[in-house]
């Protein structure tokens, strides 16, 4: 098993779904592929690089995944989801809005750098809105993430006026598991075949 630590994002509604709503459904969905899982507070950060847009909802999980669960396949995975609850890709504006954006920053103690993917996430140390809540939930996960990357991360701190909590872990989870009570058994696969 490795464990995998996972930024997600969004300041974009989809399909009656707010923000915090959508982050809500794609934890369901990565449940599905982590086991494990430990889910941050959700916070609510200033947009960068492209500022004239809604704020984001930010929030960090970590899970572990099968041996088998390659980087690559992991990243299509996740594609598959960002899909489903709203995100196209191809007609959306670099770092602008977006339904549901979900990044790999560790996965273990892969590194890997190629067109397609990079591990750690190389824009990990400039984004207060994913180490604030890494921070949090480090102490949750740190047996799991081991090695050189997890003395670094002990090691940072975070302070932004930007990065504001929003929701705790645990009104989040109280509020996921309502919404899967509300929608049914959540080992129903809800996508589309």
């Amino acid at each position: 098993m490795n464990c995998v630590v996972l930024g997600l994002g969004s300041n974009r509604s989809y399909n009656g779904l707010d923000p915090v709503s959508l982050l809500r459904r794609a934890v369901v969905e990565l449940e599905k592929i982590a086991s494990d899982v430990v889910i941050s507070s959700v916070y609510r950060t200033k947009a960068m690089y492209v500022e004239d847009q809604d704020d984001f909802y930010n929030m960090v999980i970590a899970g572990l995944v099968e041996d088998g669960m390659t980087p690559h396949k992991l990243l299509e995975c996740i594609h598959e989801i960002e899909g489903f609850l709203g995100r196209d890709r191809s007609k959306e504006v670099r770092f602008g809005p977006r339904s549901v954006d979900i990044d790999i920053e560790f996965i273990g103690d892969l590194e890997i750098d190629d067109p397609d993917l990079q591990i750690p996430h190389p824009r990990l140390i400039e984004r207060a809105f994913v180490l604030q809540p890494l921070l949090e939930i480090l102490p949750k996960c740190a047996d799991a993430m081991k090695g050189e990357k997890l003395k670094k991360i002990e090691k940072m701190t975070v302070s932004s006026k930007d990065v504001q909590l929003y929701l705790d872990s645990k009104s989040f989870f109280l509020s996921k598991v309502d919404e899967e009570v509300q929608n049914g058994n959540r080992d129903t696969d809800t996508r589309s075949s």
